[in-house]
C-alpha cells in the first residue's frame, strides 16, 4: 500500500492553481455535501513511532512524503528516514531540494518535481525565476549522485492547452539525463466557479489536438526503438499489454493508497484530508481494515471504465461542474485512450521484432503519478 504522508499545510510558493483553491468551494455549497474539520495542525504532529507500528503491519508498505511542500519538514524527514525501513517517494515543487543531504535524497528511490514545461510557462505558473532554481537543483542533486527516477509533474492551466511544446522541452531534459519521465494534469472539473463553457471548451479544442500530436510523435520514437516514459500513455498501454481489464482508480486512491493527514488521520486522497466523509481510519486500524472507495458506481456503464477507473474521486463526488463540462473532460479522455489502443496493434508487432520490449512499458504505479489526465 502507499501512504502519501501530509508532512505540512504550508508551502513556499503561491502557484495560480494551487488546490489550496478548493477551500474557496465551501461558499459555493460543498459544506452541504460533505462534513468537513479542519482541526488538523499545519505541521506533522504524527510520531515516527506510531506511523512506524502502523507501516510495519503491512508488509508491501511504501512511503510518500508530501505536502503542501514537504520539504519544509526536512528535519521530520530524516528521522522518519533514520528510524523506519520502507520505500520512500516524495512529491515536492523542488525548491529546497538543495537542502536535504544526499545521504537522505538518495534514500528517496522517486521524486516527482513540479514543473509545467519551459521556464516561460512554469515560472507563469510558480512564480519568477522558479523554473531556474527548480533546474538548478535538479542538476545539484544529479551531481552528487542522485540517481532515482525524476518525474517532471505538469499542471495544464486552462489558458495553456498548448501541451506538445510544454512537452518537447521536458523530453529535451529526458534526453539530457536530468529527469525520467512526465506527467500532466489538466486543472479542469476541481473547482465550482472556474467553469466557463466556451473559455473551456475551447481549452479542449485545443488541447485534444496537442494530445494527438504528442501521441503520433510518440508512436514514431517507438518505432524507432525509444519508449519515453509520459504517464498517461504508458498507463494505458501497460495494462492492455498485461491483459488487465479493471485497474480502479488509477492513482490507487481509495484501494491501494491513502494519505495520512497532519493529525493521523487517514483519508483516501490528500486534497480530501479535511473532509471527514472521506476518512477511512487512522494509525491504529490495521492497514487491511482501511475503508476502500471506487467509482465504480458512476462509471459503471462506462466502456472507458476499465483503463480510467473514473479518473478522480474528488471530481466524481464533489460533482463542481455542470453535466456538460464532465463531458468535455470524459470525452477528453475517451479521445487519447482511442488514440493510444489505434497503437497498440503495432506496439506488440514491434515487441514480437524484438524492436522494444514489453518491459519498456513498465512502472510503478500509485507512487504520485495519477495516470489520466
Amino acid at each position: 500500500m502507499y501512504y502519501h504522508l501530509i508532512l505540512s499545510e504550508k508551502c513556499n510558493l503561491e502557484c495560480r492553481y494551487c488546490y489550496k483553491k478548493s477551500l474557496e468551494e465551501f461558499d459555493n455549497g460543498l459544506d452541504k455535501k460533505f462534513k468537513f474539520d479542519f482541526s488538523d495542525p499545519m505541521d506533522s504532529e504524527v510520531k515516527i513511532s506510531e506511523l512506524k507500528k502502523f507501516l510495519e503491519k503491512d508488509n508491501d508498505a511504501v512511503l510518500v512524503f508530501y505536502g503542501g511542500e514537504p520539504l519544509l519538514q526536512i528535519s521530520k524527514i530524516k528521522k522518519i528516514i533514520d528510524e523506519i525501513s520502507v520505500p520512500f517517494r516524495m512529491q515536492t515543487n523542488g525548491i529546497l531540494l538543495d537542502k536535504l543531504e544526499s545521504k537522505y535524497l538518495n534514500k528517496i528511490g522517486k521524486i516527482l518535481v513540479s514543473l509545467d514545461g519551459d521556464s516561460t510557462r512554469t515560472n507563469k505558473n510558480r512564480g519568477s525565476g522558479k523554473y531556474e532554481k527548480i533546474l538548478e537543483n535538479i542538476k545539484l542533486i544529479r551531481k552528487n549522485g542522485y540517481k532515482g527516477e525524476i518525474v517532471a509533474r505538469m499542471t495544464i492551466a486552462q489558458d495553456c492547452s498548448d501541451l506538445f511544446p510544454q512537452v518537447m522541452h521536458l523530453v529535451s531534459l529526458i534526453d539530457e539525463k536530468l529527469i525520467d519521465s512526465v506527467h500532466w494534469q489538466i486543472d479542469c472539473g476541481f473547482y465550482k466557479f472556474d467553469f466557463e463553457e466556451d473559455k473551456i471548451k475551447k481549452f479542449f479544442e485545443e488541447y485534444n489536438k496537442s494530445v494527438e500530436k504528442l501521441i503520433n510523435w510518440w508512436g514514431e520514437n517507438i518505432r524507432k526503438g525509444k519508449v519515453y516514459r509520459l504517464y498517461p500513455f504508458v498507463g494505458i498501454v501497460k495494462p492492455i499489454l498485461e491483459g488487465k481489464t479493471n485497474c480502479g482508480l488509477r492513482c490507487g486512491a481509495g484501494h491501494s493508497g491513502y494519505a495520512i493527514t497532519t493529525s493521523g488521520k487517514l483519508v483516501h486522497c490528500p486534497i480530501m484530508n479535511s473532509i471527514e466523509n472521506f476518512k477511512a481510519g487512522n494509525l491504529k486500524t490495521k492497514p487491511c481494515e482501511l475503508k476502500k472507495f471506487d467509482c465504480k458506481t458512476e462509471c459503471k456503464d462506462c466502456e472507458f471504465y476499465g483503463l480510467c477507473g473514473g479518473r478522480c474521486m474528488y471530481w466524481r463526488c464533489a460533482k463542481l461542474w455542470p453535466k456538460v463540462g464532465d463531458e468535455m473532460i470524459c470525452n477528453s479522455i475517451k479521445n487519447y485512450i482511442n488514440l493510444i489502443k489505434e497503437k497498440i496493434p503495432e506496439i506488440k508487432e514491434l515487441i514480437e521484432k524484438k524492436i522494444i520490449k514489453k518491459e519498456y512499458f513498465d512502472y510503478e504505479d500509485y507512487f504520485g503519478p495519477e495516470i489520466i489526465p
